[in-house]
């Protein structure tokens, strides 16, 4: 194949190190040399523009379209699939070539993307949540009706699971059908209506035996987890990533700190739920309030996180919020405290590393995927960025935008 040279770019190559001027040459696919002066059979001009690694969202629920659980109850089984190869192609275009799918899309729809049969970021998959009865995942109503988000199928599992023999089970279940990452909440959340995001939900036991099995299986375990005692019992149990984690306290992020625990704050998630009712979204009042009581502290907790120096990944909950506005997390990170260049890192080769993909991704250097992104602008200004992005490239191919 040909050699391709960009030319004329201020790098930012999340390694660290400040942007600086260079060219980046890719062959076959991957980044074949970054220098000056570099030469190759074809030259794409950055104009001065700045050259990233391709942006990762370590926390997207790609089959959900919206957060309207009356109008979800009335819309056909298959239009989730269809709903994530829409919600895929707006991710990507935002230059997010990598993400994390914590509930929802199967492997199926990670396969369409592999094969190109739909357009959309590479992908981990989580296929369901893990819930206790009672918890977050548990769609049974007061009513008696049941509305689950993430309905079983044949590939996806049911996600309800008590006791450790059971979790044992579960937990191959979702090996054997294709998960690469095991989703667990343990506490309850904002968006189910029978719990409380404080409460904490399943025992140690339960979490160490998930915790084994999927290490079984090559796989680490990310918690949602909002309440203090909750995400705890995740951390002891060797959980990689804590979901939002709304109410920290200082032990629990001395926890973090010890276990080298990454944290993906979801800030903008809270937002997106009031933002859906002011829109006009059927919302019930305890789910409202819950979103509200959570927005201030929540951004408490990110803050000490950030000040104590805890591993933080980016991450959006994209689904409860539109898919596509995910670089808005990026200026919520910035105003909770977070130095500018950290949070492309937690976008980059922080989050890179979570996911366990920092030889191939994350970064740019000799070697690794030629996962590009180029953007209009100062890269460390993350006003508008969406509307900055000008060209996106995976494996050295343009697939969004265009200069």
């Amino acid at each position: 194949m040909a050699r391709v040279v960009f030319t004329n770019a201020s790098l930012f190559d999340g390694t660290g190190a400040p942007p600086a001027d260079a060219d980046v040459a890719v062959e076959d696919g991957r980044i074949a040399e970054v220098g000056s002066g570099l030469d190759g059979d074809e030259a794409v001009d950055l104009g001065g523009r700045t050259l990233l690694p391709g942006l990762f969202d370590t926390h997207v629920h790609v089959s959900v379209g919206h957060v309207d659980v009356w109008r979800l109850a009335h819309e056909p089984f298959s239009m989730e699939f269809f709903e994530a190869a829409r919600n895929l192609a707006a991710t990507l275009d935002t230059g997010i070539t990598s993400i994390r799918d914590a509930g929802g899309a199967d492997l199926g729809v990670k396969e369409a993307v592999e094969r190109g049969m739909i357009r959309g970021p590479r992908m981990q998959v989580s296929l369901t949540l893990l819930s206790q009865t009672g918890g977050h995942g548990d769609g049974w109503m007061a009513s008696g009706s049941r509305v689950d988000l993430f309905t079983e199928h044949p590939g996806r599992p049911s996600g309800i699971v008590d006791g450790p023999e059971d979790m044992r089970r579960k937990v191959r279940e979702l090996l054997r059908a294709g998960a690469d990452v095991v989703k667990v909440a343990t506490t309850g959340g904002v968006l189910s209506p029978r719990d409380d995001p404080r409460h904490a939900h399943f025992s140690v036991e339960e979490l160490e035996m998930l915790v084994a099995e999927a290490a079984a299986g090559g796989a680490w375990v990310m918690a949602h987890a909002q309440g203090t005692e909750g995400i705890k019992r995740a951390i002891r149990a060797g959980i990689r990533s804590i979901e939002h984690g709304i109410y920290l306290d200082e032990e629990a992020i001395e926890m973090m700190l010890a276990a080298g625990t990454y944290l993906v704050p979801t800030l903008v998630a809270p937002q997106g739920v009031l933002r859906a009712a002011e829109e006009g979204a059927p919302i019930p009042e305890v789910i409202l309030r819950k979103a509200a009581e959570v927005v201030d502290v929540h951004r408490e907790s990110f803050a000490a996180a950030v000040a104590a120096g805890v591993n933080i990944a980016m991450g959006t909950d994209s689904g409860v919020t539109p898919h596509g506005e995910n670089l808005l997390e990026l200026e919520l990170m910035a105003a909770g405290g977070m130095p500018p260049a950290e949070v492309l890192r937690a976008t980059t080769s922080a989050a890179a590393r979570l996911m366990g993909v920092e030889g191939a991704r994350g970064t740019v250097e000799p070697g690794k995927d030629a996962d590009l992104v180029v953007l209009d602008g100062d890269p460390f200004d993350f006003a508008g960025y969406r509307e900055r992005i000008r060209a996106v490239y995976q494996r050295g191919a343009l697939v969004a935008g265009g200069l």
